[in-house]
């Protein structure tokens, strides 16, 4: 899985799945919890993350939202992902 972003304990993720939520996402990990977040507007799509981390994630994507849009370009074209900021 491409690493886009590293905070707080927290990994980011993002490639596209075939056939499952098509919709721009990425993918989140702390621990042992995973979670897929939708980039606009930033929000839980599935799976469960702890509410201080979760709290963190959207926060991130709500400053990152550009750059996670062209990441997400980026995947759908096959591309290298770009690296983005963390918290």
């Amino acid at each position: 899985m491409p690493e886009i972003s590293r905070f707080y304990g927290i990994i980011i993720t993002m490639y596209y799945e075939f056939g499952r939520h098509q919709q721009p996402h990425f993918h989140a990990r702390s621990e042992k919890y995973r979670a897929s977040f939708t980039i606009t507007p930033p929000a839980l799509l599935a799976g469960t993350m702890p509410r201080r981390q979760h709290n963190l994630i959207l926060a991130w994507a709500e400053l990152h939202q550009e750059e996670l849009m062209e990441n997400w370009r980026r995947v759908e074209q096959e591309q290298t992902l770009l690296t983005i900021e963390g918290l």
